[in-house]
């Protein structure tokens, strides 16, 4: 590709040889090939420009920047470099998203199961759909491991193309309030958008809930989404409703265009009658908990909207077995049942608690902990969630990262304390789940929450080795 095909569609100012032959797109000067195009730009911590040299030595043939930079290379200057490589991505891998229908799906929570639910909706309708998401990419029978929950655009771009090359007609990924901050879809015109919620999470980023709330909302503006599914119960989804285009909703309290009736929830799943735009169908659920009834609609209506019959959704929803990492009922020992979730907010920690609070016939026991250097401010209300419901809680550590385990242990207890519930504190994850498996009785209940379907523990920098849920078969075993 030839630097001057982007000019026009950065919105920039071209310095130098325009002709100049592109081979790659980087956002690493760390990783810059010989023909790559590098993007320099001022991000939270670091301001990519100081790489331009660095660039030039490794063979860089041009650069995007925000300010002009004393080297020889071709330039091209443009407002926000960040935003630039989205839209330089979609252009070098051929525009892949115009040959697929994605739909986005963002929220707090529920977006990994709702993205799932889709696939499987798709799979019984006979169509070839990809997921990309927090637990990985998967399409056309391959599966890429997990970075980040929306991939960075040039990756993402990448994968679109490998997606559209492969056949793939459908695409759900989920789309994080990051993703939308730093402008990772720019250029995307998705076939639907979809919100699940919005409750507290990344206070450590974002200024605020108003700030958080407002990344969600982008996703709504500007025509992005050629119709919307919108959460009625939620008291973002309703501000998005009101200005969304071509919006659909769902829900169990607020009047809906899609919504639940006879609900009934059992360790094994639930089942509930679908009112799906006045048509009813009976829906069973291999997955507990109301919060699962939500993605269902969610799923349910736009797959409906995007010309799924009734019949083949209840069937797709009917043949998903589980998520991982989502209330996934892991093994049972001494007669009690133990479940692995990612629940790391208050809203999720609290949704997962109360479904199972109502189908424990014994104890309900809570094994859950807190990421080192994220939002500090949800470790005590989550302390106090895990009292609310929970005989007996168990503290330990999730991916501390740089942080002194001891001391977010501290701050969650200070949630748990005022409650005068019975808690332990052990800082080995491991050893904590050893534990807290030794005191289960018939009928009792565990939730190990926070990490979910992860497959590490992040400790000062390094990734280790760890997985809830082989744990927990290990131990039983």
């Amino acid at each position: 590709m030839k630097l001057s095909m982007l000019v026009q569609a950065l919105g920039g100012t071209a310095e130098g040889d325009t002709e100049a032959e592109i081979t790659g797109l980087c956002t690493d000067s760390s990783k810059i090939k010989k023909g790559d195009l590098f993007f320099c730009y001022k991000g939270t911590k670091f301001d990519s420009h100081s790489c331009a040299a660095a660039a030039e030595k490794a063979g860089a043939a041009a650069l995007v920047c925000e300010r002009r930079l004393g080297c020889s290379l071709p330039q091209i200057v443009v407002k926000d470099g960040r935003a630039a490589v989205a839209v330089a991505a979609r252009i070098f891998y051929g525009c892949a998203d115009k040959n697929l229908k994605i739909v986005a799906v963002t929220g707090t929570n529920g977006k990994t199961t709702t993205t799932y639910m889709l696939a499987s909706i798709f799979s019984a309708a006979g169509r070839s759909a990809g997921v990309i998401g927090t637990l990985g990419i998967s399409f056309a029978g391959r599966f890429i491991s997990p970075e980040l929950t929306t991939p960075d655009p040039v990756y993402l771009h990448s994968v679109l193309r490998e997606m559209a090359d492969c056949g793939v007609e459908y695409v759900f990924m989920e789309v994080s309030a990051h993703a939308l901050y730093f402008d990772k879809t720019a250029g995307i015109r998705f076939a639907a958008g979809i919100f699940t919620n919005c409750t507290q999470d990344h206070l450590d980023f974002f200024r605020d809930m108003k700030q958080y709330a407002d990344c969600k909302k982008k996703l709504f503006e500007d025509g992005r989404c050629r119709f919307s599914v919108i959460n009625s119960d939620d008291k973002t989804g309703i501000e998005i409703m009101r200005t969304a285009p071509s919006s659909v909703t769902y829900g169990l309290k607020n009047p809906a265009d899609v919504f639940a009736i006879d609900v009934e929830e059992s360790i094994s799943g639930t089942t509930f009658v679908l009112n799906l735009f006045d048509e009813l169908y009976e829906i069973k659920l291999n997955l507990p908990a109301v919060h699962n009834v939500y993605n269902a609609m969610a799923a349910a209506a736009c797959a409906k909207m995007l010309g799924i019959s009734t019949e083949k959704i209840a069937e797709g929803l009917s043949l998903l077995k589980s998520v991982p990492g989502r209330l996934e009922r892991v093994g049972s020992y001494n007669g009690a049942d133990i479940f692995v979730d990612f629940a790391h907010t208050p809203d999720g920690l609290e949704k997962s608690l109360q479904s199972l609070k109502k189908l424990c016939s014994g104890k309900l026991y809570c094994l859950f902990g807190c990421g080192g250097n994220r939002d500090r401010t949800k470790r005590p209300l989550m302390g106090a969630v895990a009292a609310k419901y929970a005989d007996f809680i168990i503290i330990t550590s999730d991916n501390p990262r740089y942080e002194d385990p001891y001391d977010i242990i501290l701050q969650i207890e200070e949630g748990v304390r005022p409650s005068g519930k019975s808690y332990v504190t052990v800082t080995d994850r491991e050893t904590a789940t050893q534990y807290a498996i030794g005191l289960l009785r018939e009928g009792d209940m565990l939730l190990v929450a926070g990490k979910g379907g992860e497959t590490y523990q992040e400790i000062t920098g390094i990734k280790h080795s760890y997985n809830d849920n082989t744990v927990i078969k290990n131990i039983i075993s």
